[in-house]
């Protein structure tokens, strides 16, 4: 059963590493080029004009890889697993819209703030109501009406509010990444970070789960998730289809992800978290969007209240290259805060389950 998780992190570093370069071409032969900010750093003015929608080349990706790895062990495919790729595809296709207006319409833009919102929320809204059917024989849904930090926690908020909080974690990552996604393989690096948490909490909870009984190391910190292993093997499939990405987004970059992308990689972080009863160490582990998400938060919050700005610009990425680093050491110094969020959260998800031995 646990080969399926190496089946799709290798599957979907093959096909990235060979798809992207062929919609690259597609991408180029139609003119489909990145806009850029007139305010943003000089430097970035000669990246007008890079295919971007690249997120299609590591969604498609991954679905395949999930898939495969599925037929490949002759295991079936389980509702935690599919119902998150769906929420990866349903804001992938969001972004997707927003990025042709962008370019083919010529609309810089792109989608009207209030019709990507409203597509936003018909996706999460969706995910949220059909995390909470498909009991197995254990009476587990993909998701609990339960918040979340290493295990479930507290009293049950109801369906309503956690349709309401749900929405709010979709949400709050997607705009995450799409606000990380400003310099090459900034993103995509950080993403490959947290995606190899989320193999490895998936396959932990798989092997400590509530349901291997007498098999248990801990029997006191046993897991109750509806499909462990199957969100392993969608964070697997995420990993290795990002990483082959990478190959062609670092700097300097072939292709960008565009919202297509972005959206689609914060939507299946919030998926994975809400189904893998992390809700609340999403925050530690995808730190990096967080402070991104954050900088700009106070960069607006300051200049209302006060008309200053306290960073040269925002996202936080922009304020350090107008200080005069490269983006290169940008990129790799933001990796390594990533790694150490990455550490900080799996030693507390490990802590939490030492504690209760």
């Amino acid at each position: 059963m646990m080969n399926q998780v190496l089946f799709a992190g290798v599957i979907g570093l093959f096909l990235t590493l060979i798809g992207t370069p062929l919609l690259i071409k597609l991408l180029a032969r139609k003119g489909y080029g990145q806009y850029i900010r007139d305010d943003g750093p000089r430097e970035h003015a000669s990246k007008r004009g890079t295919p971007t929608m690249g997120g299609i080349a590591f969604i498609l990706s991954t679905v395949a890889a999930y898939f495969l790895s599925k037929v490949i062990s002759g295991e079936s495919p389980r509702y935690s697993g599919v119902l998150v790729l769906g929420l990866m595809v349903g804001m992938g296709l969001v972004g997707f819209l927003d990025d042709y207006i962008k370019i083919v319409k010529r609309r810089s833009l792109g989608l009207r703030a209030k019709a990507k919102m409203a597509g936003q929320l018909i996706v999460g809204i969706a995910f949220a109501v059909l995390s909470l059917q498909f009991a197995d024989s254990r009476g587990q849904t993909p998701a609990s009406t339960k918040l979340s930090f290493i295990t479930d926690f507290g009293w049950t908020i109801g369906p309503v509010l956690f349709v309401i909080w749900a929405l709010f974690m979709i949400l709050a990552m997607s705009n995450g990444v799409n606000l990380t996604d400003g310099l090459d393989g900034l993103a995509t690096g950080a993403s490959v970070l947290v995606f190899g948490a989320y193999t490895f909490i998936g396959v932990w909870q798989f092997q400590e789960s509530c349901a291997n009984g007498e098999t248990l190391t801990n029997p006191g910190a046993c897991y109750e998730v509806r499909d462990p292993l199957d969100l392993a093997v969608v964070a697997s499939a995420l990993m290795g289809s990002c990483l082959g990405f990478l190959w062609w987004n670092t700097s300097p970059a072939k292709i960008f992800m565009g919202d297509t992308g972005s959206l689609a990689l914060g939507g299946v972080l919030a998926g994975l978290a809400i189904c893998s009863r992390t809700e609340l160490l999403l925050a530690i582990l995808g730190g990096l969007f967080v402070l991104i998400t954050m900088s700009v938060v106070i960069q607006v919050g300051s200049f209302r209240l006060t008309g200053k700005r306290v960073f040269r610009m925002a996202p936080l990425q922009h304020h350090f290259e107008l200080k005069g680093w490269s983006e290169v050491l940008v990129v790799v110094r933001f990796w390594i805060i990533q790694g150490i969020c990455v550490i900080v959260g799996l030693g507390l998800f490990y802590a939490g389950w030492a504690a209760d031995k």
